[in-house]
Order: C-alpha cells, then structure tokens, then sequence
C-alpha cells in the first residue's frame, strides 16, 4: 500500500511527458518558455509599433504563460489573450495567470481562432508551421497589424524592424501585416 503513492506520481508524470510528446508531434513546437531578454525584445518592438490606446494582442501557442505575463505586465491598458493547444502548459499558464485580470489564456487551436480584431500578434514557433501561420495571418488581419515573432520569422517577408538575440537567445521580428513578401 505505500507504493500506491510512488505508482500514482510515476503515472502522471509519465501520462505528462507523453502529453507534451504527442502535442509536440502534432504541432510541431514544443512549449519552450521565452527568456528575459526575449520578452524584453519582444515588448520594445510592440512599443515601437505604436499600439493604439487599450489595444488586444494575441499570443499565438501561449505555452507556459510567460510571453503572455509579461505582455499584460508591460501593456495594463492590452487585452491580452494567449491560445495553447497542449493540456499540460494550458494548464499550467491558466494556474499562472490566475488574477491578472488583462489576461485569459485559451485552450485551443489558433488556427480556429478568429483574432481578426488583433492590433498586435506575437509568436515564438517553430520553422514549421510559420509557412501556415503566414497565410492564416494574411486571411485574418486588417493592414498595418503587427506582428511580433521571436526566433523563427517568417522567411519569405520583409521585417520592418528586429532585435538580435546574442549567443543562444532568439531574435525577434516585428512586421506589418500583410508583410511584403521577398
């Protein structure tokens, strides 16, 4: 009997690992936390957009909620939302976010999301799916959104203005939508 507690923790740990497994497998992006010095890029080149008053900025594949905390932090007037599509860091991003009241994180595909209203969006995926995450942005926003994407750009279109990341930190990129292509 007092290996029950042992077998159970063994279980869900397991049963954890195989859920970030297999939505990384389907995703193709693993929930990778942004760095410090990522979100600070990544909040300078919203600010450089020059946001309009109380603006709503979309965090597409919110992952553990720190991209996403921070944005509430640095934009209080924002209406943030975040979307993650893995259990385990929705999970854990909605237990975060708990009582930041600018902030809601989603369960769900972003690709089903209508973020049409977005005045910014923010991104940190992978080289993957950045092909369909253009072309779901070109249906989606109006011209002139922003765009922030962290590490993994959007190859095929011109940025407007960028952060370069020393040593393993990602670079950030802002575009206007819909970026020119190259």
């Amino acid at each position: 009997m007092s290996d029950l507690p042992s077998i159970a923790l063994l279980c869900i740990v397991t049963l954890s690992c195989l859920s970030i497994l297999l939505f990384h497998l389907v995703t193709g992006v693993p929930p990778m936390p942004s760095s410090a010095a990522e979100i600070t890029d990544v909040i300078d080149l919203l600010r450089q957009a020059n946001l309009p008053p109380r603006p709503k900025i979309y965090e597409l594949g919110s992952g553990w909620g720190s991209l996403a905390i921070a944005l509430a932090r640095a934009f209080p007037d924002a209406e943030i939302h975040g979307f993650e599509l893995s259990p385990l860091p929705f999970l854990f991003a909605r237990l975060r976010t708990r009582g930041i009241r600018n902030l809601s994180i989603h369960w769900g595909d972003f690709f089903r999301q209508d973020v049409s209203d977005a005045d910014a969006i923010t991104c940190y995926l992978m080289i993957r799916p950045m092909p369909k995450v253009g072309a779901f942005l070109d249906s989606m926003l109006r011209p002139g959104t922003a765009v922030v994407s962290l590490t993994f750009w959007f190859r095929d279109r011109r940025v407007d203005a960028s952060r370069n990341g020393a040593g393993l930190r990602g670079a950030a990129a802002l575009y206007y939508w819909p970026a020119e292509k190259t």
